[in-house]
């Protein structure tokens, strides 16, 4: 049986982050999505594109969440590199079942940001689900998935 070579393995077989130094710095974006189900009493309160709970306006914070949560990626996830992000937009989408959050974040530099795209879409979507939650219990939150990645070594495309 082949022995895998693990990324985040050094010599002795102790947790380590990877070394990026010798790595060529490059301009990395990465776009990621995540579908959030509201159930029909959340959808029956959106007017307008909005929708306004006690704690506010949800979708808005949500997006503000989500940045929040894309830049502390490294704080969160062991071995995530700490980067400056360059940019990071977040949108959001309303269909008749669910909001679909789409996130699209670039650095230039020696590490991707895959991660940071995938956090900041999974950040946003709980914080939908946290300020709708009085409203209903019936939200699902799924399918959060990378799209796409350029950049580094090879480019991703979903």
């Amino acid at each position: 049986m082949k022995k895998l070579k693990l990324s985040h393995v050094d010599q002795a077989g102790n947790p380590a982050m990877v070394d990026v130094s010798e790595k060529k710095i490059t301009k990395r974006n990465a776009q990621a999505r995540a579908i959030v189900f509201l159930g029909k009493k959340v959808l029956a309160e959106v007017k307008n594109n909005e929708l306004i709970t006690k704690k506010g306006p949800v979708f808005q914070t949500a997006i503000i969440a989500g940045v929040m949560g894309a830049k502390k990626t490294a704080a969160l996830i062991p071995f995530c590199h700490p980067i400056g992000l360059e940019d990071c937009q977040i949108n959001y989408t309303i269909s008749d079942k669910h909001i679909t959050l789409n996130s699209n974040v670039t650095i230039t530099g020696k590490t991707g940001v895959e991660m940071e795209a995938l956090t900041a879409v999974a950040i946003a979507a709980l914080t939908v689900y946290d300020m709708c939650k009085a409203i209903s219990n019936e939200i699902i939150i799924e399918k959060v998935t990378l799209l796409k990645k350029t950049g580094g070594k090879k480019d991703f495309h979903r």
